[in-house]
């Protein structure tokens, strides 16, 4: 059975800063990238809130920088699933899908979340050409322009605000007679006079060819279909953290996310570390988890070193 000094499971930026580091010090670390190596960034078509990219870079560009620059320096990458975990012993046990077992002193979660969709054909078509998950990533291209959010949680609330002060009007679509978000945030949503709230309302198309040009509605009530005009789609009904396969082992929040001591990348198990959007449901952004990569990186090396692995 193969051993490790410190194990990463995941790619994208958290994965892959996690890599940088723990190779830098000496770590040798093995990433097993997961079913989507690179994460979130690999449907992104322009990034360009990314400190170091000034003109801006597309997503699975960005993240084959980082993992050139993880390999650079030593991190083996395996292009794998991890299928099981046991943290129960000192030496962490993974089994993947293609049948390998192996322990690990540390680990370096870094699963990531996946965005929640409405499952329509027509907004798998049209990603990355007006159909978004990410307002604060994508809202600047559409600037001066009318935009539909969906949603009636925080999420979308939050969207819907951001996206105010960058464009004339918002189109906010909740499916009931009521928004699911915190009574401020609803207040919030209520005063600015650019989001119209289009209550008991579903999607039933994104419509366009080539990009975004509205979405047609229907009254979930009476059935009335119509058609609202809007040069982006943000989907704004939550994420899901990619942490299935630790639940019963970590300590993890009603959503999923997994808890960590506040500051620290530390989850309830030792020598096992939590980054990136697996354990972050505020920010989700790629220079914060390539942040909090950094620090489970540093996490394991002072674990390492305290129990004389390193």
């Amino acid at each position: 059975m193969e051993h490790v000094h410190n194990l990463i499971i995941g790619s994208g930026p958290a994965g892959y800063t996690a890599a940088i580091y723990a190779a830098r010090a000496g770590m040798k670390p093995l990433m097993i990238t997961g079913q989507e190596p690179g994460g979130q960034l690999m449907i992104t078509t322009d990034v360009e809130n990314y400190p170091g990219y000034p003109t801006g870079v597309g997503g699975p560009k960005m993240m084959d920088d980082f993992r050139e620059q993880a390999e650079r320096f030593g991190t083996e990458i395996r292009y794998d699933i991890v299928t099981e975990v046991n943290f129960d012993r000192e030496k962490k046990y993974v089994k993947t899908e293609n049948g390998l077992e192996m322990t690990a002193d540390s680990i370096v979660i870094a699963t990531g979340a996946s965005a929640k969709w409405l499952g329509l054909e027509s907004e798998k078509r049209l990603m990355n050409l007006g159909v978004s998950a990410c307002a604060v990533c994508d809202g600047f291209f559409f600037k001066g322009k009318e935009v539909i959010v969906v949603g009636g949680g925080d999420t979308a609330a939050e969207e819907a605000s951001y996206l105010a002060k960058l464009c004339p009007k918002v189109h906010l679509l909740v499916r009931r007679d009521e928004m699911r978000a915190s009574k401020i945030m609803q207040e919030r949503v209520m005063k600015m006079e650019n989001i119209e709230i289009h209550w008991n309302t579903s999607t039933v198309e994104v419509l366009g060819e080539e990009e975004v040009v509205g979405a047609r509605v229907k009254d979930t009530q009476t059935g009335e279909e119509r058609v609202i005009n809007g040069s982006a789609f943000f989907v704004a009904i939550g994420h899901k953290p990619n942490t299935g396969i630790f639940e019963g082992i970590l300590d993890m929040d009603d959503a999923g996310y997994l808890k960590t001591v506040p500051g620290t990348t530390l989850t309830n198990v030792e020598g096992v570390f939590a980054s990136g959007d697996a354990q972050d449901n505020v920010y989700r952004q790629a220079v914060t988890a390539a942040g909090t990569g950094c620090m489970a990186a540093l996490d394991s090396e002072r674990y390492l070193v305290e129990k004389g692995i390193i």
